[in-house]
């Protein structure tokens, strides 16, 4: 049975989760860096297969804005030092030049590593609002 932990637990990868979806708004690469494990994966909505390196790479090429980030909704389930998050995001803005503006029902696992979480791998279904 998965454990809800202690709300320090629950909010510290909650704050996790916020402070990416702000580190995305401002294009923070230092702070994605930070809170992105070194074998971080994400499976794109398309189906491709990113890595932290490809996902650096792309918002350091000035291609990507985003008008609006943000995660709600977040169920937080812990095993062990993993987190498994179950959420929304929102987004819009701009990549290279295509607009987006979509909602997604996202998969989101964190790892703890010493004191701090870091977002070892993500998934995302686009939903309707």
């Amino acid at each position: 049975m998965p454990n809800r932990k202690d709300s320090t637990e629950f909010n510290q990868v909650a704050q996790a989760e916020h402070a990416l979806a702000e580190a995305h708004l401002r294009l923070d690469i230092d702070a994605i860096d930070n809170l992105l494990h070194a074998d971080y994966t994400i499976v794109q909505p398309g189906g491709r297969v990113e890595t932290k390196a490809d996902v650096l790479a792309s918002y350091r090429a000035d291609k990507r804005f985003w008008s609006v980030a943000r995660t709600d909704q977040l169920d937080i389930r812990f095993y062990g030092d993993t987190a498994v998050v179950v959420g929304r995001w929102k987004a819009n803005g701009k990549n290279g030049e295509e607009q987006f503006d979509y909602s997604s029902r996202f998969l989101s696992i964190w790892i703890k590593e010493g004191s701090q979480w870091k977002n070892v791998a993500f998934q995302s279904t686009d939903i309707d609002s």
